[in-house]
């Protein structure tokens, strides 16, 4: 069982008061903040350790590989990898999709070649492929929902024998669901396709093992899972990353440059060109660390509560409708909705009077807006440091935002 009074009591930030209000924050899904374990490995790194990783004899720059490489094998645990060395480290799950998309889809697809995404994707595992396509030749295919959220099983016929890349998010940002990942993968398998999962708001929420998976890449960000803005992960099965051309050209990514050519580094290092973000790497270290000695069965059940909570409240409004599954079994801590006759926009103004942080607008998912017919919303996602007592002011408040806009 979480100590729910004692994890609050490592993020100062909510202490903070908006107006006379205390901070209510429901944006996770977004980013989620820093307890004080992260920002403290953080200065020990800045304050006794700090050097360029790989560039130096000298004891700092020691010290700061120690620091670099160690954070690596702490995500390659996490996340259950055959070898850190599969573990790419970028500035964030987008970087980390541009990077596939550049260095194995514009080199691997040609004219006639499938790449099959869902419409439920962030644009960053959208538009990605929408290039990749353009520049290739090849198609790009969707997988539709159905109107509670459900993927349609009958459209999983389109990944095919011309399929060469299953691209899709391991839960949505949106929909606070996901796939029926197995399945999506042994299809894709099983004509020869690639798979790539987007977790980034999977890595947060539950365990992942991306070899019980055996999906061929995997990407997510630190910053929604407790550690640093700034630092994100690409995982690749190693003889995908073997066969890749770098991303970015530059130092420490090289073994040797004549004047007209240059041979690579080894994994990891080919993928990470010039200084990289070695404080957000020891963050994300940290945060890990700080979950995991949650536990994972805790945190999934704390989830759980808050969200089916806040979806049996919303469910009693008549003015609510909720976007996709109002099954809690079937959420990660996030519900999406509308209130009738209230833009999104409003909604979230009126409810940061109360001190409550939602998100609105589109989600960077306008391709699913347009396609359930609700091109803005509301989104309320819930993270470890979150409180029943917290959704109950939440489903309080929000029937005023009605009556401030003049409804009865």
């Amino acid at each position: 069982m979480m100590d729910l009074e004692n994890i609050r009591k490592d993020f100062p930030i909510l202490q903070t008061q908006v107006g006379e209000e205390p901070l209510i924050y429901f944006d996770n899904a977004a980013t989620t903040h820093r307890p004080r374990q992260v920002m403290e490995a953080v200065e020990e790194y800045v304050f006794s350790q700090h050097g360029n990783p790989h560039r130096g004899a000298h004891r700092l720059a020691q010290t700061a590989s120690l620091a670099y490489d160690g954070a690596r094998e702490v995500v390659a645990r996490f996340i259950h990898a055959a070898s850190s060395d599969e573990i790419i480290f970028t500035r964030n799950a987008t970087e980390s999709l541009n990077l596939i998309a550049r260095s194995y889809g514009e080199t691997h697809l040609k004219d006639g070649d499938k790449i099959v995404i869902t419409i439920a994707e962030h644009h960053a595992n959208l538009v990605t492929w929408q290039r990749v396509a353009r520049v290739t030749g090849a198609t790009l295919e969707y997988i539709y929902l159905t109107e509670d959220g459900h993927f349609d099983p009958s459209d999983f016929a389109k990944i095919d024998k011309t399929t060469k890349i299953v691209a899709f998010g391991h839960a949505s940002n949106v929909l606070g669901m996901h796939v029926p990942v197995q399945e999506m993968i042994q299809r894709a398998h099983a004509v020869g396709a690639v798979v790539v999962l987007d977790g980034a708001q999977a890595a947060p929420h539950f365990a992942v093992d991306v070899q019980a998976l055996d999906c061929d890449f995997y990407v997510f960000a630190g910053h929604k899972m407790l550690a640093s803005q700034g630092i994100g992960v690409l995982y690749g099965k190693r003889a995908l990353l073997d066969d890749m051309e770098p991303f970015n050209l530059g130092g420490d990514m090289i073994e040797y440059v004549q004047e007209q050519t240059t041979t690579f580094n080894t994994l990891p290092f080919k993928f990470e060109a010039g200084t990289q973000n070695v404080e957000g790497a020891v963050s994300l270290a940290a945060a890990i660390k700080y979950l995991e000695a949650i536990g994972w069965d805790a945190i999934v059940a704390h989830e759980k509560k808050l969200t089916e909570m806040a979806l049996t409240g919303l469910s009693e409004m008549p003015f609510v409708k909720i976007i996709g599954t109002t099954n809690p079994a079937e959420k990660h801590g996030v519900i999406t909705f509308l209130v009738d006759g209230v833009h999104p926009h409003d909604v979230a103004t009126i409810l940061d009077h109360y001190g409550i942080a939602v998100r609105s607008g589109h989600h960077c998912a306008q391709p699913l807006g347009a396609y359930l017919h609700a091109p803005a919303t509301n989104r309320a996602s819930f993270y470890i440091y979150n409180t029943e007592a917290e959704v109950a002011r939440f489903l309080e408040v929000l029937p005023l935002v009605r009556k401030q806009m003049g409804f009865k």
